[in-house]
């Protein structure tokens, strides 16, 4: 990946054949704001405390933010909904009502181009944020740190389009001011179509009321005022622009001096040579330049941007995971022995397999133990997982349950395996819901098991949610793929 200059020839910037921005109030792009999510909630710290696997460091998807210190966690409800956790330091939001307050105002918007504001959870000290989980990554991976192939153009353009969109709709619900526009700000969802994150509608400062940044490149209002405005959003996306077009983070001030000098080959990224044309490239550059504007009130507004950029849209008809090279949700790796039993909700395979692996995976689970739990609880605890373990071969369930039970509430030991086999157990005796209690307590315990996934596809396939067993199930074949490679 790189920028070496691409062979395109500069096409004079002050051209007329094609405007760039329309400055039209009326433009008839409204963002479909009523979808299929549900509405704001408050979840309760034990709820997204086992979504997460205990907030579990295998689960954290972004840590970021020195003037604001976070974290972004990937988790799971109990009804298999996937879900991002936003974790702040406290000292961001001191007062747990304005917090409350302002997660409820951006937790109004629904939009196709946002990752919507699920909920919040607002207990003692922790300030938690909920938002549809994005499994695709950022823009940042796909534009500045891609494996195997860089990012379209027709993709680039669609992604400024969907961002404009985002901004635009949620200008129009009243909240104009994004915190910290960037290119981790754009994630991109099972479909691999980009949305704008909701975090960033969020204020995000000590008092609750101003803004703070972490903006590499920041506004030049921002430097005079410490706050930024509706026109500092603008300013951002024409940063956005230039990160699109060069494949690279380049500095406004620099970017501009090239533009000036019409040396545009320094500005475009050479991955692009063959697949743009020079009126593509200067209409967007065009576009960066105003968004760029010294002066605030000579930039363009969000509406006048979706305007132009639908002009510019390539491929429309082409899905966003082909423009990304991304397989689609539909298509998965191959099953192994244990998922083709869940996926045939073959019980006494799933047993057969289930025995034959044992208790390896166990390994790796701390359990600390006081003297006194050696001597006496420990004793009483392993006797029973011992007869327990006895009744599973015998495929005596009803008596598996109640042993492994006494076990798990002895309290002496976690074991993620033992949750497995009662988990089975529940399903043999025609007991879903609580196998798949079973099978997520599994995955608390060991976040990146995936036999933990495997079961949960087989309780829900049990209770009919056909759907959410094939996502657990593509999960664990996913998981278990990546521990194969480790091991290999």
């Amino acid at each position: 990946m790189g920028s070496q200059g691409s062979k395109l020839v500069p096409c004079c910037l002050d051209s007329t054949n094609k405007t760039a921005v329309i400055e039209a109030s009326d433009v008839g792009d409204e963002v479909n704001s009523t979808l299929d999510i549900p509405a704001f909630h408050e979840y309760t710290y034990e709820q997204l405390k086992n979504a997460t696997s205990g907030f579990s460091v295998d689960n954290i998807v972004s840590e970021n933010g020195e003037k604001a210190p976070n974290v972004v966690y990937k988790g799971k409800l109990e009804n298999q909904m996937r879900i991002a956790v936003k974790r702040f330091n406290k000292m961001a939001w001191p007062y747990s009502r304005e917090f409350v307050e302002e997660a409820r105002l951006v937790g109004q918007l629904r939009s196709s181009k946002l990752a919507n504001l699920l909920g919040c959870c607002c207990t003692n000290d922790e300030r938690l944020l909920v938002a549809e989980y994005m499994p695709h990554s950022t823009l940042a991976k796909h534009l500045f740190h891609w494996d195997t192939q860089p990012m379209k153009w027709a993709m680039r353009l669609r992604v400024v389009l969907h961002l404009a969109e985002a901004l635009e709709y949620c200008t129009s619900r009243g909240r104009a001011l994004f915190h910290d526009l960037n290119a981790y700000r754009i994630l991109f969802d099972g479909d691999s179509n980009p949305r704008l994150s909701c975090f960033g509608l969020m204020k995000n400062s000590k008092d609750g009321k101003s803004y703070s940044t972490n903006l590499a490149f920041t506004p030049p209002e921002y430097l005079r005022t410490g706050r930024i405005t509706p026109e500092s959003v603008i300013y951002s996306f024409g940063s956005l622009l230039l990160d699109l077009i060069s494949g690279k983070h380049i500095p406004p001030s620099h970017a501009l001096d090239l533009i000036h000098d019409r040396n545009l080959q320094m500005l475009t990224d050479s991955c692009l040579e063959g697949h743009i044309s020079n009126d593509d490239v200067t209409e967007l550059i065009r576009l960066a330049s105003r968004c760029l504007q010294y002066e605030p009130q000579e930039r363009p507004n969000a509406r006048s941007l979706v305007a132009a950029l639908a002009l510019l849209q390539k491929e429309t008809e082409v899905p966003s995971h082909l423009l990304l090279g991304i397989p689609h949700s539909n298509s998965s790796l191959p099953l192994s022995a244990l998922g083709e039993a869940c996926s045939r909700r073959d019980l006494t395979a799933i047993h057969e397999i289930l025995e034959k692996i044992g208790y390896k995976d166990d390994e790796g689970v701390t359990n600390e133990l006081s003297f006194q739990l050696w001597t006496d609880q420990m004793q009483q605890c392993l006797e029973s997982k011992k007869q327990g373990d006895s009744t599973f071969r015998r495929k005596d369930y009803k008596s598996s349950i109640d042993l492994y039970t006494q076990f798990i509430d002895g309290g002496a030991m976690i074991s993620p395996t033992v949750f497995v086999r009662r988990s089975l157990c529940h399903l043999m005796n025609d007991m879903p819901k609580e196998a798949l209690d079973d099978a997520m307590q599994a995955q608390v315990v060991s976040p990146v098991w995936h036999i933990a996934s495997y079961l949960q596809a087989a309780a829900l396939f049990a209770l009919g949610m056909e759907n959410e067993a094939q996502t657990a199930l593509k999960e664990g074949t996913a998981l278990e793929a990546k521990r194969n490679n480790a091991d290999g």
